[in-house]
Parts: structure tokens; C-alpha cells; sequence
């Protein structure tokens, strides 16, 4: 049984190994162009003089930079009444400087691997991941310096390295069925698992140096500690979906900002591993739709029955996974389920991905429950409300409307009242390539959120949505926190997500208004990067 502390130990690694996947790509190619050597140079510089001078694409430069001040190795300033963003060299980031050259392999890796199956071990890149782990074992050859701060600079770095060994790792195994029950729980052998089982082994023999698992006369078992990552490997899910944007980003920084973008309105996202995404976004969120359950069950508990929603639309759908549960939550475990026949419960999964939608009507027929699967826009909900009338003769505000992580991922458009308000985010925010000020990023999520009011006015819009919070936050508390994840994978994607303050603030401008029962942030601190919220007008 591991102690409180062990755990809290584990999850700070977990934390850091995902700052790694994103912050040694950011880091190494910042280098590589000589960004921080000048920055030591020329004392506080704006953005826009910095990009300028290395012809960089201002937008995905500016997300580059707030990751590495969110390690704490720059200072990043944002003045959102002047629309400037002012960045500084500190103590750290010479010592930085001295240790990103040891990120060339990783990146490589990252890289090299984009060849090969993203689904299996080959051996190509494995015999690359292999050479690697032989020099992580040696640490390196760093002696650990006496200097706290440069002893400090090491770990992380060394910490960021065993990250992308292992996220990737973890996610291929995870979803490949290596933490199925009866590998966890029985010893095994490497040819049990893989038709390679010498490759197969190196990486068994690189996970045991981590202490994950014990091995005996070619045996191996998983310690308690392996146990604690693999029942999280789906927390490595969705920083590791992104890895096909993190190796292209010289291109996007200082090249091509289109270069993930290039292809046919609806056509197979090149940008993520959507796959992986889902299994990993399923995975890591069980914890939020707990809390989704309790306010789900609330609703169609409440009383008059005639006063309850009609249904629920689920913008977003997926694959419908989330409708075919509440249909089940609801049938079962409130009023509202024991009098379906006299009150119908009229479900629509929506979404704008044509395949999610051929999906979602396989699902819901397979599961056998009434539901309607049509395709939709989130930033269009008057074309939404008009297929409805049309097609199933219900309006779109007599449904509960329900989306999670949906709503930071919204198609750009310019506001109309030009950005008047002076945002109070600290966040970085790209479009192609193209900077966004924050103050429009604010204007376009009010605009946004105006669009919905009239349907969410009387039954709601419940939420689930993702975060940032400031660098310098970040920065002081590594290891506590995904925001450095969080920040590069969106803000390289084109995707605005805006510190939770912010996000309720807009709201309110936008007529809407957080229930005060139906309300929570995840971590319930300053750290919160998650917020669950049940809006109304």
C-alpha cells in the first residue's frame, strides 16, 4: 500500500513528465535558433521586436515563450491595456541554456519516429529509444552540481527526458493491453506480450531501472509504483496525441504555420492523434463526470416532471459514449427514468466530425436507446436550433445542453465589437500562425457565449472546460500542476483556453451565470486548470 506521500511523489513525477513532452521540443528549438542566447543579451525585449528580428511567426513564438518562462527559465510580462508582451532573461536561464543540449536525442526521437507505425513498437525507433535509455541510466554523465539552482535546472531537465520515454511508452502499452488485469496482477515474460520479446525486454529492463517492475529469472512483476503509473497511463493520453504537432514545431515557429493545416475541410486531422486523444481524454476525466452524474441526476429529479428539460443535447458527441451513459444514468437513477413512457426523453448527439457521427448512430443503435445523431457547429447554434425545428420539430432551448472540453475549441472568428474589453488573461494565443491579443480572445468568447443565451437561458449550458493559469504560477509550482501541457498542446492547435476567473467573468458579461450548487474547479485552489459549471441565464 503506497503512503499518502509516495503518491503525492508519483503524481508530481507524472506532472513533470508531462511538461517534459512539450517543454524539450519548445526548448530545443528555441535554442537551436538562437532565441535564448540572445536573450541574455538584451534585457527586457517586447514580443514583437523579438519575433521580428528572427522572422518568427509572432503567434506559436508567443505560446513557445510562456512555456519556457511556465518552467520558470524566462520571464514573460503580459500588459493586455497595451496589447504588449514584454520578455526577460532571469537567473535561470543561462543555466537552461547549458543543459537543453540535452534534449537532441528526445527531439530526434520525436522526430524519427514519425515514420513508423504509431501504433507499434518497430525496431528502427526502438533501436534509437534504446541507445537512449543507455545514456538516461548514466545520467547523463552530469555530476550533480552543489549549486541549488543549477542542481535544480539538472533534475528538471533529466525528469523532462524520462518523460518522453515513458509517456509515449505508457500510452502504446496502455492501449496496446499491457495493463490488462491479468498483466498486473501475474508475473509474465517478454513473449507473452510482443513478437519481438529481445526489444520488448530492453524496454521491461528500462522500466525495472525506474522501479516499476521487479524481474526474476526473465520474469516480470509489476511494484507497486508501476502499478500507480499504469492505472494513470491514460493521463499521458492526450499530451502524447499531440506529439505529430510537437515535431513540426521549427515549421510553425519559424517556418510554415499552415504546415499541420494543409488539408481538405473535414478531412483526417494531421495535427493530433485523435485516436489516442479520445482513449486518453476517457481515461483521465472520470473524476469530472462524477461530478457531471450528480447534477445530471439533480435535474431530471427535480419536480414537476412537466418542468424538466425534454432531453439533453450533447454537442460534441464522440462516438456517444457520454449520451448512451446519461440515457443509462437517467432511466435508472432518477424520477424522470420511472415515467419515460409518459415524458420521453428526446437525446441528440451533435457533432461537426462526420465520422464521430457514423460512430455515434452505430453506438446508439447497438445500445438500443432512442437518440437523435445529427451535424453541427458550436459556434452556429441558430443553423443548429433550425435543423431541429425542421427535422425533429423540438427547439434547441427546451434541451438541456451539455458539452465538455468543447468550448476553448471553437472555429476563430474575428469579433464584431473588436476586442473593446482589456482582458485580464495571461494566456498565449495563436491563429495560423498569428498572434490574437487576449483582449479579442475575451471578445470572441463573449460573443461566443451571446450566441448560446437564447437556447441555455432557461434549462442551462452545463460545461466541463480546461484552463490556464499565470506562468509565473506555474513556475512555482512544478509538479502540481498539467498547465504547461495544457498551454503548449492548445496553444499550438489553435485552441483558447483562459483562466477560470476569466472564463466565468466572460459569462457573466454574456448574461449567463454559474449555479451556485452545480459549481466546482479541479484542484478547488489557485491551480485550477478544470472547471465544471452549470450556466443560466
Amino acid at each position: 500500500m503506497l503512503s499518502k506521500e509516495i503518491k503525492q511523489q508519483y503524481r508530481s513525477d507524472l506532472f513533470k513528465h508531462l511538461d517534459g513532452i512539450v517543454t524539450a521540443p519548445t526548448a530545443y528549438s528555441l535554442l537551436q535558433n538562437n532565441i535564448l542566447d540572445h536573450l541574455l543579451t538584451v534585457g527586457p525585449i517586447s514580443l514583437h521586436s523579438l519575433s521580428q528580428k528572427f522572422k518568427a511567426n509572432e503567434g506559436y513564438f508567443n505560446v513557445a515563450l510562456r512555456i519556457l518562462a511556465s518552467q520558470g527559465w524566462v520571464d514573460y510580462d503580459v500588459n493586455n491595456k497595451k496589447d504588449e508582451i514584454i520578455i526577460n532573461s532571469n537567473d535561470l536561464t543561462a543555466l537552461a541554456i547549458k543543459y537543453i543540449p540535452l534534449y537532441k536525442d528526445v527531439v530526434h526521437l520525436m522526430k524519427f519516429s514519425e515514420n513508423f507505425h504509431p501504433r507499434k513498437f518497430e525496431k528502427e525507433p526502438f533501436l534509437v529509444l534504446n541507445s537512449i535509455f543507455e545514456k538516461y541510466r548514466d545520467g547523463y554523465g552530469i555530476t550533480p552540481s552543489e549549486e541549488n539552482k543549477e542542481r535544480t535546472i539538472q533534475e528538471q531537465v533529466l525528469k523532462h527526458i524520462e518523460g518522453i520515454l515513458v509517456g509515449p511508452t505508457t500510452v502504446l502499452l496502455g492501449m496496446g493491453g499491457m495493463f490488462h488485469k491479468y498483466f498486473m496482477e501475474a508475473s509474465f515474460k517478454p513473449e507473452e506480450y510482443h513478437k519481438d520479446p529481445d526489444s520488448f525486454e530492453k524496454i521491461l529492463d528500462f522500466l525495472s531501472h525506474l522501479q516499476w517492475f521487479t524481474k526474476r529469472n526473465g520474469t516480470y512483476q509489476f511494484t507497486d509504483k508501476g502499478l500507480f503509473f499504469a492505472k494513470r497511463a491514460s493521463a499521458y493520453g492526450v499530451t502524447v496525441s499531440y506529439i505529430p504537432t510537437l515535431r513540426k514545431l521549427d515549421d510553425l515557429i519559424f517556418g510554415n504555420p499552415n504546415v499541420l493545416r494543409e488539408i481538405p475541410e473535414r478531412a483526417d486531422e494531421i495535427h493530433v492523434d485523435r485516436e489516442m486523444n479520445v482513449w486518453g481524454s476517457g481515461g483521465a476525466h472520470a473524476a469530472y463526470f462524477k461530478k457531471i452524474d450528480e447534477i445530471i441526476i439533480d435535474i431530471f429529479n427535480s419536480e414537476p416532471i412537466e418542468e424538466q428539460p425534454k432531453g439533453i443535447l450533447d454537442m460534441g458527441c464522440g462516438n456517444g459514449a457520454f449520451l448512451i451513459h446519461l440515457f443509462d444514468l437517467i432511466e435508472k437513477r432518477t424520477k424522470r427514468g420511472q415515467v419515460l413512457e409518459e415524458h420521453p426523453l428526446f437525446l441528440v448527439g451533435v457533432d461537426y466530425n462526420e465520422t464521430a457521427l457514423k460512430v455515434t448512430r452505430g453506438n446508439i443503435i447497438q445500445a438500443d436507446i432512442w437518440a437523435k445523431v445529427i451535424w453541427g457547429d458550436i459556434g452556429d447554434p441558430a443553423q443548429l436550433n433550425q435543423d431541429l425545428k425542421d427535422h425533429y420539430n423540438i427547439n434547441l432551448k427546451e434541451l438541456l445542453n451539455v458539452r465538455t472540453f468543447l468550448d476553448h475549441n471553437r472555429i476563430w472568428e474575428t469579433p464584431k465589437e473588436g476586442g473593446n474589453v482589456s482582458s485580464k488573461s495571461s494566456g498565449a494565443f495563436a491563429h495560423r500562425g498569428v498572434r490574437v491579443s487576449n483582449n479579442l480572445v475575451e471578445q470572441n468568447l463573449q460573443e461566443h457565449l451571446e450566441k448560446w443565451k437564447p437556447y441555455v437561458d432557461t434549462f442551462g449550458l452545463l460545461v466541463i472546460e480546461l484552463h490556464t493559469i499565470p506562468p509565473a504560477l506555474t513556475a512555482t509550482n512544478l509538479g502540481k500542476t498539467a498547465a504547461t501541457a495544457y498551454d503548449a498542446t492548445h496553444g499550438y492547435s489553435d485552441q483558447y483556453i483562459v483562466e477560470e476567473s476569466v472564463f466565468l467573468e466572460v459569462a457573466k458579461r454574456a448574461g449567463l451565470h454559474a449555479h451556485p450548487k452545480h459549481s466546482i474547479r479541479f484542484p478547488n485552489s489557485e491551480l485550477a486548470t478544470v472547471s465544471i459549471n452549470l450556466l443560466k441565464g
